[in-house]
């Protein structure tokens, strides 16, 4: 029988053992489990606050982007209304340019006209006094004189050079 005292069982050492286990399980959790896993929560919760700034951030860039998207298409709107009516302003005062300029060329035509019609009026009125003041100079020499056919060709003679001299002037 010296065979059965191996393979015996101590209960006192089993106790014994689980009391060890039981002891150290309950130090490791107090002293070792707890601390590192408030250091992993800790380290949790900073990547989750990590991931949410993150995501926050990510959230304002996109609605700086579509506000920017938004700003550049309003400002391509307006850089083109601009650009219209400074094409409607230009061409409008072109006509007005325009107007203007035919409306001073028509009245340059009238008063051209008018000092024209003057002038030949005043150059008429001058040849008439011309004629009168020959015809009234002819006749006084036709009446100082009587005139016979040689001094009357004489007399038409010198009034055609008076006259030829007078257009000279």
């Amino acid at each position: 029988m010296q065979n059965l005292d191996v393979i015996s069982v101590n209960i006192w050492a089993i106790l014994a053992s689980l009391a060890n286990l039981l002891l150290l399980t309950w130090i490791v959790k107090k002293f070792l489990f707890k601390p590192v896993k408030k250091v992993v929560d800790s380290r949790r919760a900073a990547i989750e606050e990590d991931y949410a700034q993150a995501k926050t951030a990510l959230d304002q860039a996109e609605e700086s982007r579509l506000n920017y998207e938004a700003a550049l298409a309003a400002a391509g709107q307006t850089t083109d209304q601009m650009i219209s009516e400074a094409a409607r302003n230009a061409e409008r005062r072109g006509n007005e340019i325009v107007a203007e300029a035919r409306e001073k060329a028509e009245e340059i035509r009238r008063q051209a006209k008018m000092d024209a019609e003057l002038e030949r009026r005043k150059a008429e009125n001058e040849m008439k006094r011309e004629i009168a003041d020959l015809s009234a100079s002819l006749t006084g020499k036709l009446l100082e004189r009587e005139i016979n056919e040689e001094d009357h060709r004489a007399l038409i003679d010198s009034f055609l050079q008076e006259i030829d001299n007078d257009d000279d002037k």
